[in-house]
């Protein structure tokens, strides 16, 4: 994940770009809802690719912890535990409800391989503490890096969604027609 560009071609690069978020009051609230989707659709993209790269650091983490504890059982047999839901601590973010699906699963997978592309890497019980730890730190400035374009992304959808709520409020759309829309 590479920060935004303008003028980039990518979905992040539209959603964060100048522009994205002018004339508000004069777009049609179908089209607001269009880029609110499409905000929350990056958001849903990148919140996959930061639990991919959250996942790689738990098991480094769980083998460095093997090493110190010098337990002798291989990491392997922990995994359901180190990957496990159970073993996150709480959560700190704004607790989002997302309505969509992350649609480029296959590409976030390459991005996360790509960043970690040393094929030894997926063996961390043959990596040295050293490459271990340097491998950590490489993972975690990427995933700094994704939330914080993740976090500019969801101001955006705020941004949207305080227009959507805006009109409704003030009468310029109605939840009666809105409901006309989904029959």
């Amino acid at each position: 994940m590479s920060e935004p560009m303008p003028g980039g071609r990518r979905r992040v690069d539209k959603v964060l770009g100048e522009g994205f978020l002018d004339g508000l009051r004069e777009l049609s609230l179908q089209e607001v809802r269009e880029r609110r989707h499409e905000a929350e659709q990056e958001d849903a993209d990148l919140s996959y690719i930061r639990r991919l790269l959250q996942g790689r650091l738990d098991i480094i983490r769980a083998e460095r912890v093997r090493r110190a504890e010098a337990s002798g059982v291989p990491l392997v047999e922990h995994l359901p535990e180190v990957l496990g839901e159970g073993r996150r601590t709480a959560p700190h973010g704004l607790g989002r409800y997302l309505h969509v699906e992350p649609t480029r699963v296959a590409e976030s997978r390459r991005r996360v391989e790509q960043l970690i592309a040393d094929p030894h890497l997926s063996d961390v019980g043959a990596l040295s503490d050293g490459e271990l730890a340097a491998a950590a730190e490489e993972i975690a400035a990427y995933e700094r890096t994704v939330s914080d374009v993740r976090r500019r992304v969801q101001h955006v959808m705020d941004t949207l969604t305080a227009e959507i709520t805006r009109r409704y409020r003030e009468g310029e759309a109605s939840v009666d027609e809105l409901l006309r829309a989904d029959d």
